[in-house]
């Protein structure tokens, strides 16, 4: 009986978001999802110590007593966290691991700005167990400003700057004309675009040892799994199946914006990779530079013996995609192409 009424309960959790009526989407509501469980946990990290800095008095709360804070010590930085929901009947024969952008966190794949299901929800209606997860400094990971380990000061982006780089406005000055590009399928509209900010927090660009480690920590709890990474996280996605290559079943990279290490492409022979890149690359002036990186890399990793997929949307008839693909309109589309592709690969039952 409890077994039943805790599914029942996770079921309607995961159902879809709640939103007030006035911002439900016009698409009908999509049956609960039953999960056998659902948890989080944080991995990674290495401690680091701190010395030859002041004693200070801070004042925790207004009106309380201050307190005598040394920031000499040990401290643990370089964690990461991750949420995994497992469906009642999986049906995926590894679980999804789904890896964020820069300056963004898991939210990338729980929901979109306009309110409907993200990749996250598709993925568990298809029968895959799926890890969300926050990277190294970003979300619901630790947080430490110790730039003598991080090698640098974090990065915020302002309203207007996602808005002209991810391939959504029509260039320099568009989110102020708000112009975006004909066709664009991401909800650009006022209230939607600014739910996105709302998802965007501080990143370093100098983090990428740690972030790697994280990632690495998480694969060997996990095991074997299929990984799904997005821009600045395919990066960790090539690297990962490269120092890890009986850890990834399958590496699916949207819009990767890096490659992974040249000296290390057969490791990747056994590892099925496909490439996905969205709508309005050509015009842009820095996408075709990072596609041609990602494919000369794709053919080297064929050259090694290995196979990688790339696949342009336009030229499947998937059209007007943004760098968020996964949270386009036309998102459910692309995560079906995403979907047929695992299932072709006899990862998917």
């Amino acid at each position: 009986m409890h077994k039943t009424i805790l599914a029942m309960a996770l079921a309607a959790v995961v159902a879809g978001p709640s939103m007030p009526a006035s911002a439900q989407p016009s698409a009908p509501t999509p049956p609960p999802v039953s999960l056998q469980s659902w948890g989080s946990f944080h991995v990674g990290g290495r401690e680091v110590v701190i010395s030859g800095q002041p004693v200070r008095e801070v004042l925790f709360t207004p009106g309380g007593v201050p307190a005598r804070v040394d920031p000499n010590g040990t401290y643990l930085m370089g964690g990461m966290y991750a949420q995994y929901m497992i469906p009642a009947n999986p049906r995926g024969q590894a679980p999804l691991l789904l890896w964020h952008g820069g300056g963004l966190t898991g939210v990338t794949w729980e929901t979109t700005p306009d309110g409907r299901e993200g990749w996250q929800n598709f993925f568990l209606r298809q029968g895959w167990p799926t890890y969300v997860s926050d990277a190294v400094e970003r979300g619901r990971a630790g947080w430490t400003m110790i730039p003598e380990q991080t090698g640098g000061q974090p990065l915020l982006l302002t309203v207007d700057n996602p808005f002209e780089r991810f391939r959504i406005g029509a260039g320099q000055g568009s989110f102020q004309r708000n112009e975006v590009l004909p066709g664009n399928q991401f909800p650009a509209e006022r209230d939607s675009y600014m739910n996105f900010m709302r998802q965007i927090v501080p990143r370093f660009t100098t983090t990428d040892g740690l972030t790697l480690e994280a990632y690495l920590a998480l694969l060997d709890r996990v095991g074997p799994s299929v990984v799904v990474a997005h821009s600045q996280a395919g990066l960790f996605g090539w690297r990962a199946a490269q120092e890890r290559p009986d850890k990834v079943r399958a590496l699916v990279l949207i819009e990767p914006a890096a490659i992974g290490d040249i000296a290390k492409v057969a490791a990747l022979r056994n590892i099925p990779v496909l490439m996905v890149y969205g709508d309005y690359i050509a015009q842009d002036s820095r996408w075709p530079t990072i596609r041609g990186n990602g494919v000369r890399f794709a053919e080297a990793v064929r050259a090694a013996g290995g196979s990688v997929d790339v696949v342009d949307l336009p030229e499947r008839g998937i059209r007007g995609n943004s760098h968020m693909v996964m949270m386009d309109r036309n998102s459910d589309r692309v995560a079906q192409l995403v979907q047929d592709w695992l299932a072709a690969k006899g990862l998917h039952r």
